[in-house]
């Protein structure tokens, strides 16, 4: 077993692990620590932890040292660095007519490096920019397209529920979201109900699915045919939360309420997203 502390090098981030080297560590200190990138300084988010060391390809790079006032003051003047930065790349920006818009930028521990995180429609040949950025700032120079979810992880701001967006807020990386949730779900597929401010299906969507698949297996489908205790007829809507099928009879115009353990199911239906409605919700899907 081998001891490890998580790292974080945002607020809400994923979390890397590294070998406390002895050090008396403890939650929420920042750490020096070396990374692909270089020199970082980080927020501890796990300590005593022990995992099995098999789980790991290469060995856990050591944390250099508990950060001292030293790095507290170099962390301020990268911050005071950043935004002059954003400042003066926004008006690099302009000059070179260039169709992109610039959401953060980074400045890593050590100043080897300048990362600039910018959304665009398209590509962009930033080529001049990056000479242009490196000549005024004299050390590498990063730039890094991102996608509509990763602005809205960094801008932050309000979801319709009226709390902070959930990537802002707690979720340290973006999990798979589809169409086929919200229509397990039973959810209008109207875009403007089931896709967050980001334009894309909302992060929400993901956390009571494996319940709704469950369900959604033991529960007859719009469309199936059962057999009740008046006769056999079709499931023309189905609550999952309560079980409760509404089924019409053959040969009648009656329409029953009946528990999905009171029938049994002849043959199967089949719910399907139509083309309109995949029309509309084209582009929603973060592929």
């Amino acid at each position: 077993m081998l001891k490890i502390i998580g790292v974080r090098f945002k607020s809400v981030g994923k979390i890397y692990y590294f070998d406390p080297a002895g050090l008396d560590i403890k939650m929420g200190d920042k750490v020096i620590v070396e990374t692909a990138r270089g020199v970082e300084c980080g927020d501890v988010a796990l300590t005593d932890r022990e995992i099995d060391e098999t789980r790991f390809s290469s060995p856990l790079k050591k944390v250099i040292r508990v950060a001292t006032k030293q790095d507290f003051a170099q962390i301020e003047r990268n911050k005071k660095k950043e935004a002059e930065a954003f400042e003066i790349c926004q008006q690099k920006i302009a000059a070179h007519k260039l169709k992109m818009n610039l959401i953060e930028v980074e400045c890593t521990f050590d100043n080897s490096k300048l990362l600039f995180y910018f959304t665009a429609e398209n590509r962009v040949d930033f080529r001049e920019l990056v000479k242009d950025l490196a000549s005024v700032f004299r050390t590498r120079i990063e730039l890094r397209q991102i996608g509509v979810r990763d602005e809205a992880k960094m801008l932050g701001g309000l979801g319709i529920c009226g709390q902070p967006f959930c990537c802002s807020r707690f979720l340290g990386e973006f999990h798979p979201v589809s169409i086929k949730m919200a229509k397990e779900q039973s959810l209008s597929l109207n875009p403007t109900k089931i896709s967050g401010t980001c334009g894309r299906l909302m992060c929400c969507l993901k956390y009571e699915q494996d319940s709704y698949e469950e369900l959604y297996r033991t529960t007859p489908k719009a469309g199936s045919v059962v057999k009740t205790a008046e006769g056999k007829g079709i499931v023309e809507d189905a609550n999952l939360l309560t079980g409760k099928l509404r089924v019409k009879i053959d040969k009648s115009d009656n329409v029953i309420t009946v528990s999905k353990d009171e029938v049994e199911v002849i043959k199967a239906g089949v719910e399907r997203v139509s083309r309109n409605e995949m029309k509309a919700l084209k582009g929603l899907e973060d592929n």
